[in-house]
Order: C-alpha cells, then structure tokens, then sequence
C-alpha cells in the first residue's frame, strides 16, 4: 500500500509540474486572438512569411497574418491580415516583406501613404514590395565581383633595367 501512495503522489508531482510549465508559456508567448479588420495584399514572392507571422509599421505590431495562398490566375502569393481596428491605412499604403535581423523570421512591413481616403474592410493594399532573396544578393555580389576581375585589363609593367 505504501508503494501506491507514492506513485500516486509522485504522478500528482509531475502533474502539477506540467500544468505550472503550460501556464507559463501561455502567459509569456504573448498570444491573442486576431481582432480587426482584414485587408490583402498579393505578393511576386514571399520567402520565409508564414501564417500567424506579425504585421508591423514603424516596428509596432499592429496585426496578424491569417491566410496564405496561391491565386490561380496571376500565380501570386496572396496574403490575408488582420489589422487592429484602431489603425487605419490610406489607400495608397505599401506593404513590404521584411527580414527581423540577418538570421531572424520575415514579417510584414506595412508603409503608410498620405491619401485621405482608407483601404475599406476586405480592400486590397496596391503597393507591394516581395521578400529579398539573401541567397541571391549574395550570388550577384559574387558573379558581379568575378565580371570585374574578367574585365579587367592586364598591364604591362616595364621593368628597368
């Protein structure tokens, strides 16, 4: 009998341990509910962006990306956010893929215009800017330097004598 109390006890030990474990990421992960309203923007590409990923201007997050898919007619990314209902983007807002750091993730740059009038509920924002490629800024960098060298006449040096 004392053998079960002790499993039962050590069983309620771990218990706990993983209930104070799964309240503490739930409260730090900084979760919530995507409230707003929603806008879309089609993308050329959108290396690294990724459903739930964050919506920024000015480095603030103001929103939450809630969809990702593939229009089959014009064979762009389309991206569905949710903006929060306090901020409002003029028509002729921008929309640019952006890297957090050089080995950070990609969120979603939002770039306000100075029309008067706003991007309605369910309305599109026009101007978009695709992710940068850092695997091909680095190859053009690298061809580009080697183009030169190739380029580059070979002088002749007289020596005196």
């Amino acid at each position: 009998m004392k053998t079960n109390l002790l499993e039962v006890a050590m069983g309620a030990v771990v218990l706990m341990v993983c209930a104070f474990f799964l309240i503490f990421a739930y409260s730090t992960s900084q979760w919530q509910p995507a409230t707003g309203y929603e806008v879309l923007a089609k993308f050329d590409r959108i290396d690294g962006l990724l459903r739930g990923g964050d919506v920024r201007m000015s480095g603030v997050k103001v929103g939450t990306i809630k969809d990702i898919h593939l229009d089959p007619e014009t064979y762009l990314a389309v991206v569905h956010l949710s903006v929060a209902p306090h901020v409002k983007l003029p028509k002729d807002s921008a929309a640019e893929i952006v890297s957090d750091g050089l080995l950070g993730g990609k969120y979603l740059s939002l770039v306000p215009g100075g029309d008067e009038d706003f991007i309605p509920i369910g309305g599109e924002i026009m101007h978009t800017q695709a992710a940068v490629s850092l695997e091909s800024l680095i190859g053009q960098f690298i061809f580009s330097s080697q183009e030169k060298k190739e380029d580059k006449p070979i002088e002749k040096v007289n020596s005196v004598q």
